[in-house]
């Protein structure tokens, strides 16, 4: 099955609530199922971007099944799917192919393909991410909140010493497990 197809099977199994359908269709409408995940960190290939939503679904389903506080009775299967396979929205439309000369062993030089970023809404990354989501389907306060901090120490805004993140943590626990899971799937799972 291909990343695509488990994406949407996964996508439709669990999310049920009003505007689903119309994000769906909005992902299918998007290059969000052929993008990469990065430039250059991981995944930075064709359909990088749904191969690391799922990595990061699977890694978040095991930490909370896992969890000693029984979170499994008390976070939704649809929690979960929101959060893992829409936490990275916010890289749709974002990246474009260019070209650069790159030396051959034989001494010439060649033109070669990477990823660039060409940012059309710069909204940042989390924030982003709700943002677009929220278009299409209300999340509830602890969704918004884990996709708006599932960057942890990466986000700009903590780099730039904001400490909000450490209160989001405090109060919606669920955030740090999916930074958890990102950070598993993008270091443990996915080539670099």
């Amino acid at each position: 099955m291909s990343y695509k197809d488990q994406f949407i099977e996964i996508f439709e199994r669990e999310v049920k609530r009003e505007g689903a359908s119309k994000m769906l269709d909005y992902l299918k409408n998007t290059d969000f199922f052929k993008a990469p995940a990065s430039t250059r960190f991981h995944l930075a290939r064709e359909q990088g971007l749904c191969e690391h939503s799922l990595n990061v679904y699977f890694r978040l389903k095991e930490l909370v099944a896992n969890e000693k506080t029984d979170w499994a009775k008390n976070v939704s299967d649809e929690t979960i799917a929101i959060i893992a396979l829409l936490h990275d929205v916010c890289k749709i439309d974002m990246y474009v192919v260019d070209y650069r000369n790159v030396k051959q062993p034989d001494g010439s030089w060649e033109k070669v393909p990477y990823y660039t970023i060409d940012e059309k809404m710069p909204y940042g990354h989390g924030e982003k991410s709700v943002y677009i989501v929220n278009g299409f389907m209300r999340l509830t306060r602890e969704e918004a909140m884990c996709i708006n901090w599932h960057m942890g120490g990466f986000d700009d805004r903590v780099k730039g010493g904001s400490m909000t993140i450490a209160r989001a943590y405090a109060q919606y626990p669920l955030a740090v497990l999916l930074h958890i899971a990102d950070v598993m799937a993008s270091y443990l799972d996915e080539e670099r």
